[in-house]
């Protein structure tokens, strides 16, 4: 484990996989972290197949990394990858799941994190019509209360059910399952989550000058098993990047198979 420090003092932990290839730092969604078993499994993969140096990181409030209780800005999160691209000389492509793919977009358009090669977002959650579920935007409050008293359990069920739109009898079952516990570990980080998504899950179309600022070449990819909200979220944000292609990759979900996955980002980080 190595640590680097952000701009507001907080330490992020992360471990890294040294290649030749060039380098690329991974952003979990909602509840990841850096030792989630396919954020590994990912990691290993374009490592060892494609010879790249991979970070993977906790962010903020997760694993070994410290937080700001009470303080949640997505400026801080983009502070974190700022600190992380400068440990490595400066120079990274991005690759971002679910919420952590709509932090390394906005990373990328922010202009305060020099150095972003390219970008790989997958299923960003973002929610541009009212078709499916569309969340309230003011379940901060709530969120944040849950936070501060330390209900895990109740925040975990809320979140899923309020920000991620999950049934609630499917989050019911997965409180039986040995992954609750590491629900329970990441709970507190979620209002980070929904401070970097909140802005662009209002069932709105997004704008195209809200992302002028991506200029690196970039990836949006989606699973064709995962629901439709996040298929055409996925395919709305490549609609507006100026430099972006979309794939749908057959037999992937919002759960990815990592065969499936890195075969595709590897290839799209690698090529010249």
């Amino acid at each position: 484990m190595h640590t680097v420090t952000s701009a507001d003092g907080t330490v992020i932990a992360y471990d890294r996989r040294d290649g030749t290839a060039g380098t690329v730092i991974l952003v979990d969604g909602a509840f990841g972290y850096r030792n989630f078993p396919k954020t590994v499994a990912l990691a290993d993969a374009l490592h060892r197949e494609y010879d790249l140096t991979v970070l993977t990181y906790d962010r903020r409030g997760r694993g070994d990394s410290t937080d700001t209780p009470g303080d949640y800005d997505v400026e801080h999160e983009i502070d974190d990858i700022t600190a992380l691209v400068e440990s490595v000389g400066g120079s990274a492509a991005l690759y971002g799941i679910s919420s952590g793919a709509g932090l390394v977009l906005r990373a990328a358009g922010s202009g305060r994190v020099p150095g972003i090669t390219k970008v790989v977002a997958f299923e960003p959650p973002f929610v541009v019509n009212r078709e499916h579920f569309v969340p309230d935007p003011g379940l901060h409050t709530t969120l944040h209360e849950l936070v501060a008293a330390d209900r895990r359990a109740d925040t975990v069920r809320f979140y899923m059910t309020n920000a991620m739109g999950m049934p609630r009898a499917m989050v019911a079952v997965i409180r039986f399952t040995p992954f609750w516990k590491n629900l329970l570990a990441t709970a507190n980080s979620t209002p980070h989550d929904w401070a970097v998504m909140h802005e662009f899950m209002r069932g709105e179309p997004l704008r195209t000058e809200d992302w002028a600022g991506v200029k690196a070449e970039t990836l949006v990819i989606a699973g064709a098993k995962s629901i439709p909200l996040l298929r055409t979220g996925a395919r709305a944000i490549a609609a507006v990047l100026t430099d972006a292609e979309f794939q749908e990759i057959p037999k992937l979900s919002h759960n990815p198979k990592v065969e499936l996955l890195a075969p595709v980002v590897g290839e799209f980080l690698t090529r010249t």
